[in-house]
C-alpha cells in the first residue's frame, strides 16, 4: 500500500529538446507543423480510400489502416509536447507517463505488424496474382488487422505490468519528450533483470519476426519479377511494391539508427532526436510517398477535394 501511495506521487521530468527559450518556440512550430501535416495527410489517405468504391481492395484497406495508426502514434506524443512547451510544465505523473507509453507501444507495435500484413499482401498479388482474389479474401484481410490489434495490446499491457511492479526513488529525468520504455525502465531504484529480459525477448521476437517475414516476402517477389520476361511487365510489378518497400525502409532504417546511436554514444540524448525519424517523420511521409507515385490515390484525393 505504501509503495502505491508513493507511485500516485510521483512525477517524471520530461527534459525534451532544449531548454533554450529561443529554441523552444522554434520547436513548437516545428512540431505543431509536422503533427498537423500528418494528422490532415493521413486522414485525407482515409478518407479517400473509405469514398471511393474502387479503392476497396485488401491493398488499400490495410493501407487505411495504417493512415489511423499514424495518427494515433503522433497523438500520443506531440500534444504532450506542445503542452509542455507552452506551459513551460514538462513535469508528468507517473499515471500519465504510464499511459502515454501504454499507447506509443500500442500503435507502435501496430505499424510493425500492419506493414508485415502488407508486405504479404504484395507477395500474393506478385507470386501469386491468379490465386489472389481467393487468398486474400476480406475474411482473411480482416482477420490479419485484428490479429496485429490483439498482439499490439497484449505486448503493450505486458510492458506497463512489467513497469508496474518497479520502484523508484529520485532523480525521474528522462532525457527524451515522452515516456519511452526504456527510459523509465533505467530510472527505476529496484531491480530491472525481468523487464530487461522481456524487453529484449520480444523485441527479437515481434520486431525480428516481422521483419524476417518482411524480408522472406521481398525475396520472393524479386524472384518473380526477375522471372518476368517483358521490361514493361518489371516495371509494372515491382511499381505495386515500390510505395510499401519505401515505408518499410524508412521507419526500420530509423529504428535501428535510433538503437545504435545510443549504443555507440551512450547518452540518451542523441537517441531522443534520432526517434523522431520514425515516431514524427515517418508517419508525416507515409502519405506523400503512397499519393506521389499512386494514380488511384490521386484520383481518389481529387474526388474528395
Amino acid at each position: 500500500m505504501e509503495q502505491k501511495n508513493s507511485t500516485q506521487r510521483l512525477e517524471f521530468l520530461l527534459v525534451g529538446f532544449s531548454e533554450d527559450p529561443g529554441l523552444q518556440s522554434i520547436i513548437f512550430w516545428l512540431f505543431l507543423t509536422m503533427y498537423l501535416v500528418t494528422v490532415i495527410g493521413n486522414l485525407l489517405i482515409t478518407l479517400a480510400i473509405t469514398s471511393d468504391p474502387l479503392l476497396h481492395v485488401p491493398m488499400y484497406f490495410f493501407l487505411s489502416n495504417l493512415s489511423l495508426s499514424d495518427v494515433c502514434l503522433t497523438t500520443t506524443t506531440i500534444p504532450k509536447l506542445l503542452t509542455n512547451i507552452q506551459t513551460r510544465r514538462r513535469f508528468v505523473s507517473y499515471a500519465a507517463c504510464i499511459t502515454q507509453m501504454h499507447f506509443f507501444i500500442l500503435f507502435a507495435g501496430l505499424e510493425n505488424f500492419l506493414l508485415t500484413v502488407m508486405a504479404y499482401d504484395r507477395f500474393v498479388a506478385i507470386c501469386h496474382p491468379l490465386h489472389y482474389t481467393v487468398i486474400m479474401n476480406p475474411r482473411l484481410c480482416v482477420l490479419m488487422v485484428l490479429a496485429s490489434w490483439a498482439v499490439s495490446v497484449l505486448h503493450s499491457l505486458l510492458q506497463c505490468f512489467m513497469v508496474l511492479r518497479l520502484s523508484f526513488c529520485s532523480d525521474l529525468e528522462i532525457p527524451h519528450f515522452f515516456c519511452e520504455l526504456n527510459q523509465i525502465v533505467q530510472l527505476a531504484c529496484s531491480d530491472t533483470f525481468p523487464n530487461d529480459m522481456v524487453m529484449y525477448f520480444t523485441s527479437v521476437l515481434l520486431g525480428g519476426g516481422p521483419l524476417a517475414a518482411i524480408l522472406y516476402s521481398y525475396s520472393k517477389i524479386v524472384s518473380s519479377i526477375r522471372a518476368i520476361s517483358s521490361a514493361r511487365g518489371k516495371y509494372k510489378a515491382f511499381s505495386t511494391c515500390a510505395s510499401h518497400l519505401s515505408v518499410v525502409s524508412l521507419f526500420y532504417c530509423t529504428i535501428l539508427g535510433v538503437y545504435l546511436s545510443a549504443a555507440t554514444t551512450h547518452s540518451s540524448h542523441p537517441s531522443g532526436a534520432a526517434s523522431v525519424m520514425y515516431s514524427v517523420v515517418t508517419p508525416m511521409l507515409n502519405p506523400f510517398i503512397y499519393s506521389l507515385r499512386n494514380r488511384d490515390i490521386q484520383r481518389a484525393l481529387r474526388r474528395c477535394l
